[in-house]
């Protein structure tokens, strides 16, 4: 008798247990609570939040919502579980996100670009040519970042003729002073003004206009970006030992990590090609259509990129709601 109680107590509690795993799986969007992702302004963090809320919305009838503030606003309230999501956590790059996963805070889960990186970009017609729009190659043995000392003629400042110009990031941004450091650890900063746009935009803007006109610039750049959809570039070797490859993430709030793994398991397996994503940031910028818009067309063009991350029956509510 005492042995069948001890059965029976223990099947009750093995129950319970698995009725408990089962209801925290699927508990956080059945309860009524949103996910709150940040609303983030880079493109790529744009139109990966927006995949990703669809995904979650018509998949598994999840609430979503996205606030919008920086980048440091938003880490901050991930930290706090204010939000649950940041779709594009570059890993490792911020004094507020390493803290807070230092203090176990939040959590970096899965992939959702991989390829990401930086570096200084001339376009391709710069060294190979272009037959097709009768470009001569002006730099053909250019390769290597140390090998620009040779080539300041050709990417002469117009307005200091004697010397080069290097497009830098905007002022303020962490990439401007590596990129002010990287000149003079090369000994280029007698041979290359260096040139600091405004904006961001103003970057882009100086990169299309030469490369409409098919003329020669050496301009710092990252990936992914609409800018990387939209132009044939070479990225220039740099010293052997250095590595500008990017770790992203999915940022995630300790709590939600915990109480929602279902939804953590899409979010883990969540990945966009890197040439694809490209792709379509450059279509975002050159057709002009908003990135909730541009999600809903990824989905409905990709469906072998986004359903090797969701069950068969989630696959099933999205395919009906696209």
């Amino acid at each position: 008798m005492k042995m069948k109680k001890t059965l029976l107590t223990t099947a009750l509690s093995l129950g319970l247990l698995t009725a408990a795993g089962a209801s925290q799986a699927a508990g956080w969007c059945e309860s009524g609570k949103p996910v709150k992702f940040a609303g983030l302004n880079w493109e790529s963090g744009m139109l990966l939040t927006d995949v990703l809320q669809f995904v979650l919305e018509k998949g598994y009838d999840c609430k979503t919502d996205s606030l919008p503030g920086n980048s440091i606003t938003m880490e901050n309230a991930l930290s706090t579980n204010d939000i649950q999501v940041f779709a594009e956590e570059w890993v490792g790059r911020s004094e507020v996100w390493n803290k807070a996963e230092k203090a176990g805070k939040v959590v970096g889960v899965g992939a959702p670009v991989v390829g990401a990186i930086e570096g200084w970009y001339v376009p391709r017609y710069v060294v190979e040519g272009d037959a097709k729009r009768k470009l001569q190659a002006k730099a053909p043995n250019l390769k290597n970042i140390a090998d620009l000392a040779q080539y300041a003629s050709v990417f002469k400042d117009p307005e200091e003729p004697s010397k080069g110009r290097f497009y830098n990031c905007p002022a303020g941004w962490t990439c401007e002073l590596d990129n002010s450091e990287m000149l003079k650890s090369y000994g280029l900063e007698n041979a290359y003004t260096n040139f600091r746009p405004g904006t961001g935009p103003a970057l882009d803007a100086a990169v299309l206009s030469s490369y409409k006109r098919g003329e020669p610039i050496l301009f710092y750049y990252w990936s992914p970006t609409p800018l990387m959809g939209q132009v044939d570039l070479i990225k220039l070797d740099e010293k052997p030992g250095v590595d500008k490859s990017v770790s992203i993430k999915v940022g995630l709030s300790k709590t939600f990590h915990d109480e929602a793994p279902e939804l953590v398991a899409v979010l883990e397996k969540a990945n966009l090609p890197i040439d694809l994503l490209n792709q379509n940031l450059g279509r975002m910028s050159k057709e002009r259509i908003e990135s909730p818009k541009l999600a809903k067309i990824f989905l409905k063009e990709h469906p072998e990129v986004w359903q090797a991350w969701v069950s068969a029956d989630a696959a099933k509510k999205i395919n009906a709601a696209l």
